[in-house]
């Protein structure tokens, strides 16, 4: 199974336009996207980047001597499980989302059977699983690729990509300041250099593993899906041989039904370029010079430097 499923994930820093792209892939006749973010990481991921990033967004990590049960349970995906055991506490509750997350399991466990376990083989099934599980999702016929989200997921690019032969990153980036500004707004927010340390390692990475897997990795400016979704996505579409003119790109949605924001799946409430530069505005000038001096080496590199 890990040999033949074509598998995109998305990453993106927090705040970063992940979700949004997201929900703009969504409804795309040739996709199956995962209905909120797909945290395919599992407590045993255990590495120099645990203490920076949280676990359930990393490639997962299973036991050797555990049973396909158990591989199922150790993969997080909080959303999608709260969701399906206890939707009154979801974020998600107002959707109406039609899985049964043990039926998922056991659909999940039959594959596995066939295949054999793997770190490659258990995310293929469980996102083969979910959709088989999914009752009310809205299907065209024609999708031949499964879409998933976790914020950070770049870090961990090449261990998907040699796992999965036929899978693809798209790495979702968005001017330092905008999203700044956005992460400030959580009820406990990271510190200014905190965030910064972790949105410039996460470009890094996008730009490592984007020059060495060029064929496999793509790179996108949050700025320039807001203003043009089309030509933003050519180059992925290309890649995945797959339609860039897709309606489902004239606005987010959630299994094909339009939404009139983003949030609750992500931050960004309005995908509009005047909205973006509005929020790096709400930052004063002490804190957009710091964010230039921590970023300086990735402003020219996105056409970021005249930003603010």
């Amino acid at each position: 199974m890990a040999n033949d499923i074509k598998l995109l994930m998305l990453g993106a820093m927090y705040e970063n336009g992940g979700n949004t792209t997201h929900r703009f892939l969504d409804g795309h006749p040739e996709l199956f996207v995962y209905p909120f973010e797909s945290q395919i990481g599992s407590k045993l991921v255990n590495d120099a980047m645990t203490s920076l990033f949280p676990v359930k967004y990393r490639w997962p990590v299973f036991s050797l001597d555990a049973t396909p049960q158990q591989d199922y349970f150790a993969i997080i995906d909080e959303e999608g499980k709260v969701r399906s055991r206890t939707p009154h506490v979801s974020k998600f509750r107002h959707v109406e989302f039609d899985m049964n997350d043990d039926e998922r399991r056991d659909i999940y466990v039959d594959y596995i059977k066939k295949t054999g376990r793997s770190a490659g083989d258990n995310v293929a099934a469980f996102f083969r699983a979910t959709f088989d599980a999914w009752k009310n999702y809205n299907r065209t016929g024609n999708e031949h690729w499964h879409v998933g989200y976790s914020p950070i997921f770049v870090v961990d690019t090449e261990k998907m990509l040699q796992s999965l032969p036929n899978s693809q990153v798209l790495h979702v980036v968005r001017n330092p300041w905008s999203a700044y500004a956005d992460t400030k707004k959580r009820p406990v927010p990271m510190s200014l250099p905190n965030y910064m340390r972790a949105w410039t390692l996460n470009q890094y990475y996008a730009l490592y593993f984007s020059q060495k897997y060029p064929d496999r990795v793509t790179v996108v400016r949050i700025e320039d899906v807001m203003e043009d979704r089309n030509k933003a996505l050519a180059p992925l579409c290309e890649k995945m041989g797959i339609d860039n003119m897709a309606a489902s790109f004239d606005a987010p949605s959630w299994n094909g039904a339009e939404l009139e924001e983003v949030y609750p799946w992500g931050t960004l409430r309005k995908v509009r370029p005047t909205d973006n530069k509005q929020t790096a505005e709400e930052l004063s000038q002490a804190e957009k010079d710091e964010i230039r001096a921590f970023t300086w080496q990735y402003l020219h590199v996105f056409n970021y430097t005249d930003y603010v």
